[in-house]
C-alpha cells in the first residue's frame, strides 16, 4: 500500500521510543497541556453558557422582549392584541399598565413597580406564573383587588399571604381633607420567586385594578411583546408599529437592560482570552519539544537528505509530528471537556447534597447551569488545532534547512 515518505517517517518518530527521555517528557506535557486547555475552555463557556440561558430565561421572561406604547389609555386592546399576534415572529401579546410606587405593611415600606395584567394573557408571556411559591395569577380576580408580590419584596415586608397590604402610588388625590397621596389596600395571594432581582422589587395586580387606581378603568397602558427571537425584538417592534393605525411608541429589552447582557458577552470573550493563554503556553512547548528533536535527530535528516529526500519533505516530517501531537491532544481535550460538562450539575448537586453545602446560594440560581453550544466546540477545535499547526512552522523549517555535509562532518 502506498504511504506518503514524510508522513510515514513523521509517524514512525511520533510513535518510536526516544533517546533523550527529556524530549519525550516535554511532548508528553505539551499534549497534556494541550488536552487541558481545551477541556477547561469548554467547561468554563458552557457554564458561562448556563448562566447566560437562565439569565436571559429569568430576567427576559419576566420583563417585555418588546412593548408597544400609546401615548393614551388603550381601551380596545384586545384588537391590538388580535392585530400584532398576527406577525408570525410574535409568539404572544398581552396588555399591562405599570405603577411605580411604595407597598408598605405593618410599618414596613418598600418601593416597587407593579404591573397590572390579564392573568388569561399573561401566562403567554411571562414565567411568572411557573415561578410561583404560593397562590396563582387566576386568583387575581378583577375587582377584588389581589396582588402577588416577589419572595423577596413580601419577606422585606414581613407579609404573608392573605394580609392586607398597602399600595401608595405618588399621585396626590384632592379630597375634603386636603391633597392626600394615592393609596389602596390589596390582598396579598400569591408569592413568586425567578431567583433574579424581579424578586424584590415586582408586584403584580389585575388590569382592571390598576385602571381604577389611575382612573382609566378597562384600558390599558401598553402591550407586551413575546418574539421568537429576542434579538430580533427591536426591530419587530418598529415594523409592527409602521403597520398600526395611530400614534404609538416603542420600548424593548435591549433599552432595559441590554447593557448587563453586553457585559456578560464581554466577560465571556475575556475569560476565552485569558484560557485561551494555557493552549498557548502548550503551543509553545511543542514548539520547544520540536526544536529539541530537530537537533536531536540531525544525522537522521542528514541521512534521508543524502538518500534523496527533498527540504520541503524534511520539513513535512516534523510538521507531522506536531499536527499528531495537536490533534490528539485536541480530541482528547474536548472529549474530556464535554464529559466533564455533561455531568457536572449532577456533580455539583451531589457535592453539596453529600457535604451539606450550598454553593449556590447567594445566586439567582440554585445549582449550576450548563450549555453546551457547538459553535463554542468549533471555535475552540479549529483555535487549538490551528496554534499546533503554526507551532511546527519554525522547527519544520529548521530541519528542512539542515546541511547533510555539516550534520555528518563527525559521525
Amino acid at each position: 500500500m502506498f504511504k506518503p515518505v514524510p508522513l510515514y517517517v513523521g509517524l514512525r518518530y511520533t510513535a518510536a521510543k526516544r533517546r533523550n527521555h527529556f524530549i519525550s517528557f516535554i511532548s508528553f506535557i505539551s499534549i497534556i497541556g494541550l488536552t487541558l486547555g481545551v477541556a477547561v475552555l469548554i467547561v468554563v463557556l458552557s457554564v458561562m453558557n448556563g448562566f447566560d440561558r437562565e439569565l436571559q430565561n429569568r430576567i427576559l421572561g419576566m420583563i417585555p422582549h418588546a412593548s408597544i406604547h400609546a401615548y393614551q389609555p388603550v381601551e380596545g386592546w384586545k384588537s391590538l392584541v388580535t392585530e400584532i399576534e398576527k406577525n408570525p415572529n410574535i409568539e404572544a401579546a398581552a396588555p399591562f399598565t405599570q405603577l411605580q410606587g411604595m407597598v408598605t405593611y405593618m410599618g414596613g415600606v418598600s418601593g416597587a413597580f407593579i404591573t397590572g395584567v390579564v392573568p388569561e394573557y399573561e401566562k403567554k408571556v411571562s414565567i411568572v406564573d411557573d415561578f410561583m411559591v404560593e397562590g396563582h395569577l387566576d386568583d387575581l380576580i378583577p375587582g377584588d383587588f389581589n396582588i402577588v408580590l416577589g419572595q423577596g419584596l413580601a419577606n422585606q415586608l414581613g407579609a404573608l399571604i392573605g394580609d392586607k397590604v398597602t399600595l401608595v402610588l405618588p399621585e396626590a388625590s384632592v379630597t375634603a381633607a386636603g391633597v392626600l397621596p394615592r393609596f389602596k389596600r390589596f390582598t396579598l395571594v400569591g408569592t413568586f420567586e425567578v431567583g433574579a432581582e424581579m424578586d424584590g422589587l415586582m408586584g403584580v395586580v389585575h388590569l382592571q385594578d390598576a385602571g381604577k387606581l389611575l382612573r382609566h378603568p378597562n384600558k390599558a397602558q401598553a402591550v407586551r411583546l413575546k418574539t421568537s427571537d429576542i434579538f430580533e425584538a427591536p426591530q419587530l417592534a418598529r415594523d409592527i408599529i409602521e403597520g398600526l393605525e395611530g400614534d404609538y411608541y416603542q420600548s424593548n429589552w435591549t433599552r432595559t437592560h441590554g447593557s448587563l447582557f453586553d457585559a456578560i458577552q464581554m466577560e465571556k470573550a475575556m475569560m476565552f482570552l485569558l484560557l485561551f493563554l494555557i493552549v498557548a503556553v502548550a503551543a509553545f512547548n511543542i514548539v520547544s519539544s520540536l526544536v529539541m528533536l530537530v537537533t536531536d535527530k540531525k544525522t537522521d535528516i542528514a541521512i534521508l537528505r543524502t538518500l534523496g529526500m527533498s527540504p520541503s519533505e524534511v520539513r513535512s516530517v516534523f510538521m507531522v509530528q506536531g499536527i499528531v501531537i495537536g490533534v490528539f491532544g485536541t480530541i482528547v481535550g474536548t472529549g474530556l471537556g464535554l464529559a466533564i460538562v455533561l455531568n457536572l450539575t449532577d456533580s455539583v448537586a451531589w457535592i453539596e447534597e453529600a457535604f451539606g453545602l450550598q454553593l449556590f446560594g447567594a445566586y439567582f440560581v440554585n445549582y449550576l447551569p450548563t450549555e453546551v453550544r457547538i459553535n463554542d466546540i468549533i471555535v475552540i477545535v479549529l483555535s487549538a488545532f490551528s496554534l499546533s499547526f503554526f507551532a511546527t512552522l519554525y522547527p519544520s523549517s529548521r530541519a528542512a534547512k539542515t546541511d547533510p555535509a555539516e550534520a555528518l562532518r563527525y559521525e
